[in-house]
């Protein structure tokens, strides 16, 4: 016992005491001996990546943090400034450390070691051995969403030379972590629920389709715009083998015919109410997540979120996406007219239901002990205050008898995958590969998120918005029906960046645009009372100085929309730099250290 002690207590200081990524110590040159003889001992060193190696839920000023406020770093939520990564206001002397390395010296260092086991072989060995590849596959793709090529290290090395590796091209980084997740698979046990919060094969499958799905359209759309983003070796057959590997692997799972989209036969409550729920264990759609207890572990999300504040909002751009509730674009007079009584345009009786679930609706009840939600706190003070005009509903226990105000003591649960993400994976997968060829095997996959809902099948001709406003008018319209479906469903979970991203898309959803939300003027929120009544705090806008709410447009104009950053220096839109912003910068340290054998990322 005191071996074991030791030996986690040594793996741990490296871990905690390592100041950089490369220039460490790594842990393959421990001297205890013998390390990992139980399956005891493998558990307990793997249950610390369950920590670092998982999404998780929180929520700060702003909504820039965790699952639930990630999305601030998108056209989906904004808070009263903007994203930096969003304005091209990144500085390379804030680049971060690459920190995922000291987390994949550590697994490396299981692999490299499990066969000392004296159990090996049995059923709980092969778990741990398939968790211990399913978080270095992790590791590593998290680093890759957002640095690109890195350098692929599978065992302990001399720490020299391990600095001086030069970086692996995409296409090698992207395989090599698809292969661990095969491993991975291959020796994971098969579960029927999430139960144990562990992962299981079905995780492993889930994760390898998004990874295979998130390299094949990034090679495809970069390479389409002949940026410097792309791996300029990979061909047009390797982008479809990524593709078909991420229908694959998702099909794998929809084979098993165990997973549900979670509903109860109730189309307005049931979307919203799994984001609320504190054990999903039980839940048919979820595959794996982490839990909060509100004691122990907590997070702050319904503290942010209760009064329909949080120091953020969410975009007119993410409501405007909700088809119809008979299925078809929302768009011209008919929003318009919606707009102007609040609270209309997102009613469940007009618009797809998740987006009244997504978004706080007039009469929505948020806590216990307040009276039901009426207009958006524009005049909120700190984190109580909406910037957009549209408070986010989704993720709010809004039956919770913990407590509300207090911080992390919330326990909105951190959902790492859920059967949606594998149905939408597929049909995204099958429609870059041929939509008109896979249409029937698309409709049937997003069937069941429509369903939950009370939405319409998928029909293709119905839903493709050729508006001249819309930036993706002009896609290919069952690769165009795909991307919206994924939005709504997944929207404000923390993934719509990584989708800007792979899709080359800035130039359509940032590059000269600013974040916008509710119709202000010519709407009845102008002079609502909650706004005007004694002791309220004053909306000022059009002056010279003081506003503490903007507008678009000018001073007599018939309609005048909020928008939630001061639009002052930024006049032409967000500055995202389209030759820079893809990838996050190297720190110079690193390079120094490297001698040089990393190159900095483009653009920095």
């Amino acid at each position: 016992m005191k071996k074991i002690h030791l030996f986690l207590n040594l793996a741990l200081a490296l871990c905690l005491t390592a100041c950089y990524d490369l220039d460490k110590l790594p842990e393959g040159v421990l001297s205890t001996a013998d390390p990992f003889n139980s399956v005891g001992e493998i558990r307990s060193y793997l249950d610390m990546f369950y920590e670092s190696g998982v999404r998780s839920q929180d929520f700060a000023t702003g909504g820039n943090s965790g699952i639930a406020g990630y999305d601030s770093h998108s056209d989906n939520l904004s808070g009263s400034a903007a994203s930096t990564r969003l304005d091209g206001r990144t500085a390379l002397s804030n680049a971060s450390t690459l920190g995922n390395y000291k987390h994949i010296r550590n697994v490396n260092f299981l692999i490299n070691n499990i066969d000392n086991c004296k159990e090996k072989g049995n059923s709980l060995y092969n778990q741990y051995v398939g968790e211990a590849y399913y978080f270095r596959a992790w590791y590593y793709y998290t680093m890759f969403v957002n640095y690109g090529p890195l350098t692929w290290i599978d065992k302990p090395l001399d720490p020299n030379d391990e600095m001086l590796l030069p970086r692996d091209s995409r296409t090698v980084v992207a395989d090599h972590i698809l292969a661990d997740l095969d491993k991975a698979i291959s020796f994971l046990s098969e579960k029927e629920n999430s139960a144990s919060m562990r992962v299981h094969k079905d995780v492993a499958r889930a994760l390898k389709s998004e990874v295979a799905l998130f390299e094949g359209t990034w090679e495809k759309y970069h390479k389409a715009k002949g940026d410097k983003f792309y791996d300029p070796a990979v061909t047009d057959a390797k982008i479809n083998d990524y593709l078909n590997q991420a229908a694959t692997a998702a099909k794998d799972v929809m084979d098993r015919n165990v997973w549900r989209i979670y509903t109860t036969g109730n189309p307005e409550e049931d979307y919203r109410v799994m984001f609320q729920t504190t054990d999903l264990s039980g839940n048919s759609e979820v595959l794996w997540f982490k839990k909060y207890d509100g004691d122990q572990i907590g997070n702050n999300v319904t503290r942010y979120l209760n009064k329909g504040g949080g120091a953020c909002g969410v975009t007119a751009s993410l409501v405007d996406d909700y088809l119809t509730i008979d299925g078809r674009p929302f768009v011209g007079q008919e929003k318009i007219d919606a707009q102007k009584v609040f609270g209309n345009e997102l009613l469940p009786t007009v618009r797809d239901p998740r987006l009244s679930q997504t978004v706080c609706t007039p009469g929505q009840q948020l806590r216990p002990d307040d009276p039901a939600y009426v207009v958006p706190p524009l005049n909120g003070g700190s984190y109580f205050q909406n910037t957009t005009g549209f408070s986010l509903l989704k993720h709010v226990q809004i039956d919770y008898t913990g407590s509300l105000d207090a911080e992390y003591k919330g326990s909105t649960p951190a959902i790492q995958f859920r059967y949606a993400d594998v149905l939408l994976n597929y049909a995204e997968a099958l429609a870059e590969l041929d939509g008109a060829t896979n249409a029937d095997k698309i409709i049937a996959a997003l069937q069941p998120l429509r369903d939950r809902v009370g939405m319409p099948a998928v029909d293709f001709e119905r839903e493709y918005n050729q508006d001249p406003d819309y930036p993706f008018k002009d896609l290919d319209k069952y690769i165009q029906a795909v991307r919206r479906e994924r939005r709504v469903e997944k929207a404000c979970e923390g993934r719509r960046l990584e989708d800007i991203l792979r899709w080359a898309a800035a130039e359509e959803l940032l590059v000269g645009k600013w974040a916008k939300g509710a119709l202000f003027i010519g709407s009845n929120l102008e002079n609502h009372e909650e706004y005007t009544k004694e002791g309220a705090n004053p909306l000022v806008y059009d002056q010279a100085s003081g506003n503490n709410l903007y507008l678009t447009g000018n001073p007599g104009d018939a309609l005048r929309y909020i928008i939630p950053c001061n639009p002052e220096g930024h006049e032409s839109g967000f500055g995202f730099k389209v030759d820079r912003d893809y990838l996050l910068p190297i720190q110079q340290r690193m390079l120094s250290l490297t001698g040089n054998k990393w190159e900095q990322n483009p653009g920095w």
